[in-house]
């Protein structure tokens, strides 16, 4: 967790296009009260299963109309050839997940942020600081097997202005795709969310 970004830093700006069709920037969701940001992908058994976990957390926060919940998808798709737009725009229909899944094909957004996996959530507050970071639920491949959804926890507790008790995570899921790397490359330093990630001099 050395690598991801610090509990009470602030989100990133971004805009990028997504399956609906919009182009989402950070400031368009400035009404809400919360945002969860979490990072996502076509092929990734961690993010397939517990795909209904997700929405069934993004359904029911969503509708308090205080929350807003955006997946994006950072992975190459010349590294994984699954996690193509096209293929989003399908996986959102048949998922149903109540969000625009946008894609950073730059990995801007992914960098600043400093996600390592599928799935990695991030829970801002109103003044977008960070409160919460880390896994959705503690067995994201088999759902049936998880004893906690943090994220859910995470969310009531900050709902209800009661402080977060579990603020930092370990994500559990696939590594990132990055771009001009095989399919197993991560980092070793923070330095590579520096420009020089595309070195492959921090390959593990």
């Amino acid at each position: 967790m050395a690598f991801t970004l610090e509990i009470g830093a602030k989100a990133p700006d971004f805009s990028l296009p997504a399956t609906d069709g919009k182009t989402y920037k950070l400031s368009d969701f400035k009404d809400a009260k919360t945002l969860v940001i979490f990072f996502t992908c076509n092929h990734c058994p961690y993010v397939k299963g517990s795909d209904e976990v997700t929405r069934q957390t993004a359904d029911k926060n969503t509708s308090r109309k205080a929350f807003k919940f955006v997946g994006i998808n950072s992975n190459s798709e010349n590294t994984h050839p699954d996690d193509s737009f096209e293929l989003m725009v399908e996986r959102m229909k048949s998922q149903q997940i109540p969000v625009g899944l946008p894609a950073d094909k730059t990995q801007k957004v992914r960098a600043g942020l400093r996600a390592l996996k599928t799935p990695h959530f991030y829970v801002f507050d109103n003044n977008r600081k960070l409160v919460y970071t880390g896994r959705g639920v503690d067995n994201p491949k088999d759902t049936a097997k998880m004893t906690v959804n943090d994220l859910d926890k995470a969310l009531e507790e900050h709902l209800a202005g009661k402080p977060i008790t579990v603020k930092l995570t370990n994500p559990i899921g696939c590594n990132v795709k990055w771009e001009g790397q095989d399919q197993h490359w991560m980092p070793r330093k923070p330095a590579i969310w520096s420009d020089k990630f595309r070195t492959g001099m921090f390959r593990v």
